[in-house]
C-alpha cells in the first residue's frame, strides 16, 4: 500500500493513480463477479499482454486492492479477487457502467433521429 506522502493530494487524483488504467479497470470489473486464475483474467481480457497483466497484478496486489491466494498444489493454483479495499471500489464501477449504458442508449437514440 502506498503511504500517504506518496499519493497525490487529490483525492480522484489518487483513485485514478490506482484504478485509472484500461486493463486496471477491467481487471477490477472481472474479479468484482468472481476470483479469477491468471490464465483466465488474460484470456477474457482481449487484447492484453502477460506482462501488463502481470504488472497490473502485482500493482494492485501492494496497493490492497487485489489478494493473491496460492494454493499448495500439484501443479501450483494461483486465484486473484478482490480483497475489502478492492471491493469499496465497486459503487465507481457500477456508476462508470451505468453511464456506459446511457451513453450507449443516448448514442443509439441520436443515431435513429439523424
Amino acid at each position: 500500500m502506498k503511504r500517504k506522502d506518496e499519493l497525490p493530494e487529490c483525492p480522484v487524483a489518487t483513485t485514478v493513480d490506482l484504478i485509472g488504467s484500461k486493463w486496471k479497470l477491467l481487471i477490477l470489473r472481472n474479479l468484482m463477479a468472481r476470483p479469477w486464475r491468471f490464465n483466465e483474467l488474460r484470456k477474457s481480457l482481449d487484447g492484453i499482454s502477460q506482462k501488463v497483466l502481470t504488472d497490473s497484478l502485482r500493482s494492485m496486489e501492494a496497493d490492497g486492492i487485489v489478494i493473491r491466494t496460492a494454493y499448495a498444489e500439484v501443479p501450483p493454483r494461483v486465484e486473484y479477487s478482490l480483497s475489502e479495499l478492492g471491493e469499496n471500489l465497486r459503487p465507481i464501477v457500477d456508476s462508470m457502467e451505468a453511464f456506459g449504458n446511457n451513453y450507449k442508449k443516448l448514442s443509439a437514440n441520436k443515431r435513429e433521429f439523424q
